[in-house]
Formats: C-alpha cells, sequence, structure tokens
C-alpha cells in the first residue's frame, strides 16, 4: 500500500483529533500572528462542522507576554517565563475566544501541570472534564500552567504535554503543527541535501538521531520533542502528523489525505491507558534489579514481578509509587506500581511468596508489582527508557490486556 492510500486509511476511523499548535506557528513579529490564527480557527471550525471533535494544545502565552511586554530574545529564568506568561495567557485566550465566537463556537481553558495527571484521581477528572467540553460541543483550549510549574511538575513542552492528552481524550489522531515542513533525515537548517520524510512505519535509532533538539526564541521543543511525542501516542496505537503550520489550508489537506508533513503510524501491540499513565507520566521514585529468571517472567512471559526475582533495591519510596525494573546490566525492562515500600522489598527480596508473611508479620500481597500495574518493554533489545520525558514506546506490550 503506498504512503497515500496509507493516510486515507488512517484518517478514514478518525472522529477525534488533537491538534497541537507550537510557538514557532502561532508567532510573528508582532507578537501573535492574529492573521495566521483567524485561519487555523476557520479551519478547525471547518472540521468541526463535518462532525470532527478537537481538542487543541496551544504555545504562545510566553511569546504573547513576551511582546506585550517588548521583551526580545530568550528568557533566561523561570520566573521570567512564569511572569510573561500570566501577561499572556489572558490574551491568548481572548484571542482564540473573538475568533472562534465568529464561527458560533465556544471555547474552554484548561491549563495543568504534571501534577493534575500524575495522581490517578486527577488523571481521571480531567479526562471526565475534557470529555464533557467535547460533548458540549465546546474547543478544549490546553496549555501549561507556566505561571504556577516549576521544574518537578513541568511536562518539559506542549509536545509531551500534547501526547499526554491524545491519550487522556483517547483521541483517534495526533496533529503536532510547526514551523517545519515535517521531519527530515537530517537538519534542513544546516544540510542543503535534507530528504523529507513522509512516512515513518517504526521509530528507530535512525529516525530519532535525525530531529535536532534546537529550538527557537520562543519555542521550548524542537523537532527531538516532537518525535518523542510521536513515539508516546503511537505507543497509545494512536497515529501522529508533525506537518508545516503556517502553511496556509494545512488541516483541510491533511484530511483530505494530501502527503504533507510526516505520518508516523501506531503500533499494533500498545498499551491501555492505564499503563500508558504509568508508563509515559509517573516519574520513578525507585529502582529494582532483577535476576534473569524474572526478566524472563516479566518480559516474555507476562506474569506479575515476585519477591523471588529481585536481587535489590534503590531509592526509598512508598507502596503505590512507581518505580522502573531493571536486569543486572541497568537495562530498563519496565515501570510499574509497588505494593510494598522499598524497606520492605529490602527485606523480602530473593524469597518466595510464601515467605513474606514469616518475615514481615503480615502478607498483603503475593506479587511486588502486579502484572496489571506492569508496563513492560517488548523485549531485551530495547535500548530505550522508560524514564520522565525520555519514555519510549518499545516498553509497548500488550499483556493481557
Amino acid at each position: 500500500m503506498n504512503t497515500s492510500c496509507i493516510r486515507k486509511e488512517i484518517l478514514k476511523g478518525v472522529r477525534k483529533v488533537v491538534i497541537k499548535i507550537g510557538s514557532a506557528v502561532l508567532t510573528g513579529e508582532d507578537g501573535l500572528d492574529l492573521q495566521l490564527i483567524e485561519q487555523m480557527v476557520a479551519e478547525i471550525a471547518e472540521l468541526t462542522r463535518r462532525g470532527y471533535s478537537v481538542v487543541m494544545v496551544t504555545s504562545g502565552a510566553i511569546a504573547s507576554g513576551k511582546h506585550r511586554l517588548g521583551i526580545a530574545g530568550k528568557l533566561k529564568s523561570i520566573p521570567q517565563k512564569q511572569a510573561a506568561a500570566a501577561v499572556g495567557q489572558g490574551r491568548l485566550m481572548r484571542v482564540y475566544s473573538n475568533a472562534f465566537g465568529k464561527h458560533g463556537l465556544f471555547v474552554g481553558q484548561m491549563l495543568l501541570t504534571m501534577n493534575d495527571l500524575t495522581d490517578r484521581r486527577g488523571f481521571i477528572n480531567t479526562r471526565n472534564t475534557l470529555s464533557t467540553l467535547i460533548e458540549w460541543k465546546v474547543i478544549p483550549i490546553i496549555n501549561e500552567n507556566d505561571t504556577v510549574a516549576v521544574d518537578e511538575i513541568k511536562f518539559g513542552d506542549n509536545d509531551n504535554l500534547a501526547a499526554m492528552i491524545t491519550n487522556i481524550t483517547e483521541a483517534h489522531l495526533l496533529i503536532n503543527l510547526t514551523g517545519t515542513e515535517g521531519l527530515y533525515d537530517r537538519n534542513p537548517a544546516t544540510s542543503k541535501n535534507a530528504k523529507l520524510i513522509p512516512l515513518v512505519r517504526e521509530i528507530t535509532e535512525e529516525i530519532e538521531a535525525a530531529a535536532t533538539g534546537e529550538t527557537s526564541a520562543v519555542g521550548l521543543g524542537g523537532m527531538k520533542s516532537k518525535v518523542q511525542a510521536a513515539k508516546k501516542v503511537t505507543c497509545f496505537g494512536i497515529p501522529c502528523i508533525i506537518a508545516p503550520g503556517k502553511e496556509k489550508g494545512i488541516l483541510l489537506d491533511l484530511f483530505a489525505g494530501k502527503e504533507k508533513g510526516t505520518l508516523f503510524l501506531p503500533m499494533k501491540d500498545h498499551l491501555s491507558s492505564r499503563k500508558s499513565w504509568i508508563a509515559f507520566t509517573l516519574r520513578p521514585r525507585g529502582k529494582l534489579v532483577l535476576d534473569e529468571g524474572a526478566v524472563q517472567a516479566v518480559l516474555e512471559e507476562g506474569k506479575s514481578l515476585l519477591p523471588s526475582g529481585i536481587l535489590s533495591v534503590e531509592g526509598a519510596f512508598v507502596a503505590g509509587d512507581p518505580v522502573t525494573c531493571v536486569d543486572a546490566e541497568g537495562r530498563v525492562l519496565a515501570k510499574g506500581l509497588v505494593n510494598y515500600t522499598a524497606d520492605e522489598i529490602q527485606k523480602i527480596k530473593g524469597l518466595k511468596s510464601s515467605k513474606i508473611e514469616q518475615v514481615l508479620g503480615y502478607k498483603d500481597y503475593d506479587e511486588v508489582i502486579h502484572r496489571d500495574n506492569l508496563a513492560v518493554e517488548k523485549g531485551l533489545q530495547a535500548k530505550s527508557r522508560l524514564q520522565g520525558d525520555e519514555a519510549s514506546p518499545d516498553a509497548c506490550r500488550n499483556d493481557g490486556e
């Protein structure tokens, strides 16, 4: 099947789409590019008339604030970025609200930090709010709450946020609109021989190497973060398109199946929503080193992690915390939620489950991590990691879900 047919086949099943618009697209010489925003909103309004549900993840608050304050170049500190966002966020939403209002559409603002999603209840509440807005035909407009976010609770950039929102809403497609034509085989800014990659069937080391981390004066991500976001959503079983946001009619062209930008195909074996939340949203609090038998049981047989297969424990964590599981060579195999504290696991590691009560004086679970709370790598050959923003969809494994 050729690329054009693949695109049209993918788009047949799309009814709900997350559209991420980057700062490089939204901003012009005078701050927000109002003409482009009007054009983009008109295209989104047309998609809604055709029956599509659209969720927006937008940058632009910091850029808008910088322009309003007359600041040129990159901001140097987090407080400066937070102050600029505080100035710019209101104007950004006013611009969107006025633009969508011309088409008879309402918008709903959601400002999020990582804390809102790392708690399972917060994750579900966010999903319920988004579902209600979509049901009411309101356009959700989501941004990171830059005015309060610090490193510990930041998404990193809006590419990562867009990937999480795609999972939360169970969307059928993520469109990441950026300042370039898509993903190239090398950096087009430094190589005249750079070629656009129209289709990515699998995100390999070569694909990752082609993505640069260079950013603009108003952006945080760069192509590297966009490829990482594509890796996450394809792991959820959702396709992703990176496309040129400043091109007039780009959204309508994409939905017409035209070969614009780069299409990333979804993985066939993908994680459930819960395991995606564990793998890509939660930040590990510790580490468990597994012996060969446990590696085999967890990776290849889809079994729970028992205390008998644990060689050592690192970190200080409590029951319910996320931890990474590694082999003796330090390769990350999985991430999961533990049933026991670090001190308890230290005491029962290497023992059969039948010995837990004898050692601890109680036994709440036979497993240290139950398979339902374990997001597992595909195999030992996977070299990617499940930690923070470096998380990889090579973690995908459909273990009896």
